[in-house]
């Protein structure tokens, strides 16, 4: 989600300035104290009068959100599946190129997608080294104007880094436009066509 707010946090008697990170899996304050609240460890959430109150087996926190509390409470309780993250909806052309699990593939197919016939909406590139983003190039020829193109790669391993993915994608001509969490084990890079080359 990456939404940071600047925000008072109250806990207990105290209350503290600072900003708050709205992240997919935790909530994140900085300021005159560091707090990190694992979602999975929520015991309740609720938003009322501009405060978004967060319980769990640590106590209580209380963020003064303004307009923000109600919006941040619906995406923790209601967070986004990894598929709308990537931008998958029924309808939607996609291409998979590497190994990926089945069961990525399956909830592919339960959302609607499509095989392309030419061009595609998504294309997704698994890449467990540097050389796998030799493909990127040929795979960006295969992209519709307004597609996306995700790098697959795995987490920490000297063998590819995220700037590897950035500077392949670059050299393509794409732009990098986003990062999501793929897995436990995997981040996601997307790459779109810049506009003037559309």
């Amino acid at each position: 989600m990456g939404q940071e707010k600047e925000c008072r946090l109250r806990r207990g008697r105290r209350t503290i300035e600072g900003k708050a990170l709205l992240e997919t899996d935790h909530l994140l304050f900085r300021g005159g104290q560091r707090l990190k609240i694992p979602f999975r460890d929520l015991t309740g959430v609720a938003a009322a009068g501009g405060v978004l109150r967060l319980d769990w087996n640590g106590g209580r926190a209380e963020l003064e959100l303004g307009a923000a509390a109600e919006e941040w409470a619906k995406k923790i309780l209601h967070p986004p599946s990894l598929l709308d993250k990537l931008g998958v909806k029924a309808g939607v052309t996609v291409r998979l190129q590497g190994r990926f699990d089945a069961e990525f593939s399956r909830e592919l197919k339960a959302v609607g997608t499509k095989r392309p016939a030419k061009m595609a909406d998504l294309i997704f590139l698994a890449a467990s080294g540097t050389t796998d983003l030799a493909r990127i190039s040929d795979l960006a020829r295969k992209l519709g104007p307004a597609g996306g193109l995700w790098v697959i790669y795995p987490k920490g391993v000297q063998e590819i880094r995220e700037i590897d993915v950035i500077e392949a994608g670059r050299a393509a001509g794409l732009k990098d436009t986003k990062v999501v969490r793929f897995s436990s084990t995997h981040n996601g890079l997307r790459f779109t066509i810049p506009l003037p080359a559309r």
